[in-house]
């Protein structure tokens, strides 16, 4: 029923051309491997507990969950407050802040008598930022984790975060933000589904959606100073995140992605995940979100959304990669009979979405989304005008465009030319000159 609705509102949206694709796709994609969440067996969770309890008190983390509740049934209620409980890392305080009206909450979470479950009565309804605002000024932790309260946390979710910020302390490194995988689940939590694997910091799929979204965590100090937006409702956690990574831009090493499933986002009738037109105006705040953070760099960009909700475009005035001071070069895809040839590399060569029909949207739409990329096919791409003696230096041609697409014109590479291995070198050359790359799938070039 969730799969029609959601394909009933895109049709809606886009069209019987672009559903016809995006429905195409889902079905070629169920012979995939189903995912099954496996839990974290009884031994390594021991285990966690006792590295838990050996760290010293200079080491020690003390994580506040924060959770703003209202009208939280009680059954989602009380396995989000056990999925703490059960935390195998035992450093942490669980600050319920409740706006209900009445006292089901309040109810609920007397049951539990952990001296660590703070129970916080707001005085009135604020709205989801103003709440969580008002939870935060409670928080005594170093570090805080947003919670949802109808969400659940994987036991480990806690002792994954505190290894990665021990281990960057020891190393000399404060973490300012972590954030980690996650996957879906159905109300009963009998299926999970839709795990999100997720990349180290990547500024332009971020400027593409949340791909960060939950497990999220932040130093206390940074979440308090940046607060919610209220203007933002829908989508606070997209904004603090667009926030939070301009603040880090010129120290990205202190974001960290913890590369294992911590969160389970539990899909029912009202939730956005399941139900795409109970909370429209979530994207809408999205996108607004977006656009702020484009207008405050500078950028010159108007935020569109894409045909996938929850997913958006910058559309720059000046066009790419002229309008973007950090970027050196941005590249797009080669189609070759219908399917993606060439585009985004890593930088030992290895492509991604090679074969994925064109007008496909991979996996969490990801081949459709703008990207930072190590590495991006010479054979379509642009290059700023800054480094286009770095480019003739590497490639030993000019760069030259073509008239017809404002591509690089491939015709000034000598026959034979190993296009793979000279992406590889011009944009290595391009990144160590302190620029980023940009894979954009809206630049195309046919073989």
């Amino acid at each position: 029923m969730g799969n029609l609705k959601k394909t009933l509102y895109y049709l809606k949206r886009n069209g019987i051309g672009d559903t016809w694709y995006a429905v195409k796709e889902r079905l070629a994609r169920r012979h995939e491997m189903p995912y099954a969440y496996e839990p974290v067996p009884a031994e390594r969770l021991a285990a966690q507990r006792e590295w838990s309890e050996r760290l010293g008190e200079r080491e020690r983390i003390l994580f506040s969950i924060v959770v703003p509740a209202y009208r939280t049934p009680e059954k989602y209620l009380s396995e989000m407050i056990l999925s703490v409980l059960m935390q195998s890392y035992s450093h942490w305080e669980l600050i319920l802040a409740d706006a209900t009206e009445d006292d089901s909450v309040a109810l609920a979470a007397g049951k539990y008598r952990d001296p660590r479950l703070r129970y916080i009565r707001l005085a009135g309804n604020g709205g989801i930022s103003e709440n969580t605002n008002r939870a935060l000024g409670y928080a005594a932790g170093g570090y805080v984790g947003l919670l949802d309260h109808d969400d659940v946390l994987t036991p480990d979710a806690l002792y994954e975060m505190a290894v990665r910020i021990v281990e960057g302390k020891r190393g000399g490194r404060v973490l300012q933000m972590l954030y980690s995988d996650e996957d879906k689940c159905d109300a009963e939590r009998n299926r999970y589904y839709e795990p999100n694997r997720k990349e180290e910091f990547n500024l332009d799929l971020l400027l593409s959606n949340n791909y960060i979204c939950h497990f999220l965590v932040m130093r206390r100090e940074l979440i308090r100073e940046l607060g919610f937006r209220r203007e933002f409702d829908g989508a606070q956690d997209y904004d603090l995140v667009l926030r939070a990574a301009e603040r880090l831009l010129e120290r990205e090493e202190e974001i960290a992605h913890v590369p294992a499933v911590l969160y389970h986002w539990r899909c029912h009738e009202a939730s956005t995940a399941e139900n795409p037109e109970s909370k429209a105006y979530a994207y809408e705040a999205g996108r607004r979100a977006l656009q702020d953070f484009a207008d405050r760099q500078g950028y010159g960009a108007t935020a569109a959304a894409l045909a996938h909700l929850g997913f958006y475009r910058l559309v720059y005035s000046a066009g790419l990669p002229q309008s973007r001071p950090d970027l050196g070069a941005a590249g797009g895809r080669v189609i070759r009979k219908g399917r993606i040839a060439g585009g985004r590399m890593t930088d030992s060569g290895k492509l991604f979405y090679e074969g994925l029909p064109r007008r496909f949207s991979g996996p969490l739409h990801r081949a459709v989304l703008t990207q930072d990329a190590e590495a991006v096919d010479i054979r379509c791409i642009r290059v700023r005008e800054e480094c286009r003696e770095l480019f003739k230096e590497i490639t030993g041609v000019s760069y030259t465009e073509n008239p017809s697409d404002g591509l690089f014109d491939t015709a000034e590479l000598p026959e034979g030319t190993d296009c793979g291995a000279l992406s590889l070198r011009l944009c290595r050359g391009i990144r160590e000159a302190g620029y980023r790359i940009l894979y954009d799938p809206g630049m195309e070039r046919y073989e």
